[in-house]
């Protein structure tokens, strides 16, 4: 996710879905953000991604936000 969506301000929310999500959730999610994605510039990639992932959380009841 780092390599691939990271638009500079994405790390934290990564780290946290490392953390949360199932492996094969995130892989899946990759997948299909790099087809919605395929040639776009950084920040759209980045977006779909955070979408995609958004999505999946808000299905499994997940809480993907960082608590201080």
């Amino acid at each position: 996710m780092l390599a691939e969506f990271n638009e500079g301000r994405s790390k934290s929310f990564y780290c946290i879905v490392a953390t949360v999500m199932d492996i094969q959730e995130i892989k899946e999610a990759i997948v299909l953000a790099r087809d919605i994605s395929a040639g776009a510039d950084i920040k759209t990639k980045s977006k779909a991604l955070h979408v995609i992932l958004d999505k999946i959380a808000q299905e499994r009841k997940y809480n993907l936000r960082l608590r201080k």
